[in-house]
């Protein structure tokens, strides 16, 4: 294994149909792993992390080239989602006696900020940390209007890469992503980065051997278009609980109300003693390889989905394709539908505000 400085460095990646050019960071820690990330989206697009043996492999789906996320239907691999990441029921809610109107994008619903949301935005980029961390910072302004959404929003995420030698054998990294975020005018916000995560290794098969824990009691049930009821659910006794380690495909084809709604799992996980602050929230690990990935968050919920749409269409940068649940994702977030469900925690931002929020994913063999 190879050690050495924390880095950072920059190559274009292509550019948009309208001429906006897209550059690649590549983010390099002491430990050897590293993360590439894309202005397009702000995605993360690999994330290559050893095994108990010492052997990298990129964990997280995506694609080789930049045509590829562009492609129509591209299912949010590693992008930030936003303005309102997850789902706004008929796109519609209102703010101060205010009605406003969304796009619907998903079924009846606005999903992920709409028909051109923040991952299919180009972000500006900058180095921005402390000299012993690498870092990325994004930035971008959504000005009111955009997507229908209320208010100019002033957006930043900061990626930092850290890693440290955990013994002889094996070694511990961090990617944590703070976001922050300003507006002149009330509006609402849910913030989250999408990656899907093979801990085998992206292109490798499906993920129902990954022992999966959540710190969550509690859920979100979903109607037949997968918004929030408005109930929080027990997951004792049902196919979503997670509270102790179980692999990911044991119950996941379960006679159960909730599976058949989402193919699978696609739901909002109410975590356990929410209070803004960071503190561990899931853990999945794959016992082939012994990867291992902690999730952390300040954030009062995270949604698990288990790529129940993935068809084998797509192909992914090891250049193999992806079929049905070869991956999984863990988004850290608001709950879904919010602005409708006044029993939620609030998603709305006003001026004077400022949006604060971090999630840290830990990788560890």
């Amino acid at each position: 294994m190879t050690h050495g400085e924390p880095s950072i460095g920059r190559q274009a990646f292509g550019a948009t149909p309208d001429g906006v050019e897209v550059e690649r960071y590549t983010l390099h820690s002491t430990s050897g792993s590293r993360v590439q990330v894309l202005t397009y989206g702000g995605i993360v697009q690999t994330v290559r992390v050893p095994d108990r043996d010492g052997r990298f492999a990129n964990v997280v789906l995506g694609f080789d080239d930049l045509e590829g996320y562009l492609l129509h239907g591209n299912p949010y691999f590693g992008a930030i989602t936003g303005r309102y990441a997850n789902r706004i029921a008929r796109g519609r809610f209102s703010l101060d006696g205010q009605a406003h109107q969304l796009a619907v994008n998903d079924g009846p619903n606005h999903l992920h900020g709409g028909e051109v949301g923040f991952d299919k935005r180009v972000w500006t980029a900058g180095p921005s940390c402390r000299s012993d961390e690498v870092c990325l910072e994004l930035t971008r302004t959504s000005p009111a209007g955009e997507e229908h959404y209320p208010g100019t929003l002033h957006l930043t995420v900061v990626y930092t890469l850290t890693g440290r030698p955990a013994g002889a054998e094996a070694t511990a990294d961090e990617l944590r992503v703070d976001y922050r975020a300003t507006t002149d005018t009330p509006t609402v916000v849910n913030l989250t980065n999408h990656s899907y995560f093979n801990l085998a290794g992206e292109g490798s098969g499906d993920v129902l051997d990954h022992e999966l824990r959540i710190v969550a009691d509690r859920f979100t049930p979903v109607d037949a278009t997968l918004i929030p009821t408005g109930e929080l659910a027990p997951v004792a006794g049902t196919p979503l609980d997670f509270t102790e380690p179980v692999p990911i495909g044991a119950r996941i084809d379960d006679a159960h109300e909730q599976l058949a709604l989402a193919g699978g799992y696609d739901h909002n996980f109410v975590l356990d003693g929410w209070d803004a602050t960071l503190r561990p929230v899931a853990v999945a690990r794959d016992p082939a390889s012994g990867r291992t990935l902690e999730v952390a968050t300040t954030e009062p919920g995270v949604q698990l989905y288990t790529a129940n749409k993935l068809d084998g269409s797509l192909v992914g940068t090891s250049g193999r394709p992806y079929g049905r649940r070869h991956g999984f994702a863990l988004e850290t977030q608001h709950f879904p539908d919010s602005p409708n469900q006044p029993d939620f925690p609030s998603t709305v931002l006003a001026p004077g505000q400022e949006l604060r929020s971090t999630t840290v994913f830990r990788f560890s063999a």
